[in-house]
């Protein structure tokens, strides 16, 4: 087990990210809230960057009493990451893809010590 520096609480925004890389291996590490998530940097689709997508709230869809559409909008408690390669999209504090929940990105623990961000590897 190593860790690896990512950069002080502080340098990160709510629903900001940076992409580490230790040899050959990077990893996204991103903060929501309070909270800090960190994934390999390959989309489990066709290995593209997934780390480097756009960060969007998940979109629902609104119905009606007898199930009819009333539309769309985006969701006020899930984030998710979307592969900028083919748009796969991942929640961001779970790593998985929300149509199949066996599709996901591989995850890292991430620990704070005196301010200071480090994933686990």
């Amino acid at each position: 087990m190593a860790l690896v520096y990512v950069g002080k609480q502080n340098d990160f925004e709510d629903r900001g990210r940076k992409v580490v890389a230790r040899g050959d291996l990077e990893i996204g590490v991103f903060r929501l809230a309070d909270q800090f998530y960190a994934y390999e940097n390959r989309c489990p689709h066709v290995r593209g960057p997934v780390c480097q997508g756009r960060i969007l709230p998940r979109v629902e869809e609104v119905l009606n009493e007898d199930k009819t559409s009333r539309g769309q909008k985006w969701s006020e408690c899930d984030t998710h990451i979307v592969c900028p390669w083919h748009g796969w999209e991942f929640d961001l504090r779970t790593g998985r893809h929300p149509g199949n929940p066996h599709m996901r990105l591989r995850a890292f623990d991430v620990t704070i010590k005196n301010d200071e961000v480090y994933v686990v590897v």
